[in-house]
């Protein structure tokens, strides 16, 4: 059986997203910027599929940037509010320990031009506490950057919250909201957030395309310099049969998500249910407060590449964290920020599932997860000393 449970990593692209994609590309090969009939008609097409996303998320159409993905927008964002930050004298920018690399990187070189960075713990359950955020946020804060749900465990955020407080402080806020947007919904203004970053194919959309969501009055610096297109925010003729299919993709997702998230959960308790048998393991991540397909389990006794390739061999596609480290043999980061030790971080598994998954292909990860994690503690030196008693079991 082939089974497709790395969803965070990338959806399947949604028939009628790929549908839009071909039929933009061949109807409206017009460039927006130019002022003949055929540019016009793509530039119709361009702001039609910006109101669309735009209506979703509740802002403006004019707030809607469109980006290469999420993580052009993350860095986007925080450039500007840090940049538009120094000109006030203010250079403290509050995020979290277990923000995907396009915020954490950007904020190591962020700290290395002289800005205070101070990074939230989260809690064993892998939630941040809004107490932590609205005690590090100061006088000298210019942004606070923290997720609306994270990438590798599917913790929901109290981002609304942390959001609130940083608009009565008058201080900028950023959500990377790019594995909840077409999952829960997502409103910018309940949200309090004045940036917002989204990604086109976690929501079954093409790839390479993306969007930032800045709030009217936010600032915002180019990163692309050399042309007008998007405002002058961002240079380079656009990427028009993806923007439209990405529209397509997330009006599609908004109009399924009930139902969807309905499904996807049973299936997600189903899966934990059976993996929680599995001896010595343990369930990353708060079990409630997540998103409805996120299974992320730690196995003890174990190395992560091995379970991967092995279930690779029974046809299934997982991860043991985020699709933008898999190739690094380093324990995840965000494991880590909620306390697994080095040892038990490193036999990490991640299943992510879709509407499109079924009962049946559930019962077979569950019956091939235990039975690889059998067969690599078979031969595991750590795993026989953990039996002797050399060792002392942590999970």
């Amino acid at each position: 059986m082939q089974v497709y449970a790395d969803n965070a990593a990338t959806a399947k692209i949604r028939p009628s997203a790929l549908e839009t994609y071909v039929r933009t590309a061949r109807a409206y090969f017009g460039n927006p910027s130019s002022l003949h009939e055929t540019g016009q008609a793509a530039k119709e097409v361009l702001e039609e599929s910006r109101a669309r996303i735009a209506r979703v998320i509740n802002a403006q159409p004019r707030e809607i940037v469109f980006t290469s993905g999420g993580s052009e927008a993350d860095n986007q964002a925080i450039l500007s509010a840090a940049k538009f930050g120094a000109k006030k004298g203010k250079k403290k920018i509050v995020s979290t320990a277990i923000e995907h690399h396009a915020v954490l990187h950007v904020l190591e070189q962020l700290k290395k031009e002289g800005y205070e960075i101070v990074l939230l713990p989260a809690g064993n359950d892998g939630i941040v506490s809004v107490a932590d955020a609205e005690k590090a946020i100061d006088e000298n804060t210019c942004l606070v950057s923290v997720m609306l749900a994270n990438n590798e465990i599917g913790t929901l955020q109290p981002a609304a919250e942390i959001g609130a407080i940083c608009k009565a402080r008058g201080v900028l806020f950023h959500t990377d909201a790019v594995q909840a947007v077409g999952h829960i919904p997502v409103d910018v203004k309940a949200l309090n957030c004045d940036y917002l970053a989204l990604s086109a194919h976690k929501f079954g959309g093409p790839r390479g395309i993306g969007a930032l969501y800045a709030r009217a009055d936010a600032p915002l610096f180019p990163l692309v310099e050399g042309g007008a297109q998007e405002r002058g925010k961002r240079a380079g003729t656009e990427n028009l049969p993806a923007i439209a299919g990405m529209a397509t993709a997330l009006c599609e997702a908004e109009a399924g998500m009930a139902e969807a998230a309905k499904k996807v959960t049973a299936l997600r308790e189903k899966l934990i249910e059976g993996l929680l048998k599995i001896p010595h393991c343990a369930l990353n991540g708060d079990r409630n407060q997540r998103l409805a397909g996120n299974v992320s389990f730690c196995f003890e006794g174990i190395e992560g590449e091995g379970l991967l390739l092995y279930l690779s061999d029974k046809g299934i596609d997982a991860s043991s964290g985020s699709a933008c480290t898999s190739g690094s043999l380093d324990p995840s980061h965000v494991l880590l920020a909620i306390g697994r030790v080095h040892d038990v971080a490193h036999g990490s598994l991640r299943l992510t599932l879709d509407e499109n998954n079924t009962e049946e292909e559930v019962d077979y990860l569950i019956e091939s997860v235990a039975e690889v994690v059998e067969k690599i503690r078979a031969f595991s030196p750590v795993w026989r000393d953990l039996q002797a008693g050399k060792r002392q079991f942590i999970l």
